[in-house]
């Protein structure tokens, strides 16, 4: 599923969540929970534009990644 398929009305009854690391400038990335367990994403600076979807499996991996290091060579 990609952005152009999450319906209108499901993408209104999204509950969205950004990090409490997000800055008031809006430089964040929000998730939300699919009724079909995916997460969606999208740039908190653009809430009507594309949303990406991942199965909880990708998240979960990018999310362990994360806490792992594997892209702290991309903040230096």
């Amino acid at each position: 599923m990609d952005g152009e398929s999450v319906p209108t009305v499901m993408r209104e009854r999204l509950v969205w969540q950004k990090s409490r690391r997000s800055n008031p400038n809006g430089n964040c990335v929000e998730l939300a929970e699919l009724p079909t367990g995916d997460i969606a994403i999208r740039n908190s600076r653009d809430p009507e534009g594309s949303i990406l979807v991942y199965t909880r499996a990708e998240v979960e991996a990018f999310v362990g990644g994360a806490k792992d290091g594997d892209f702290d060579h991309m903040l230096v």
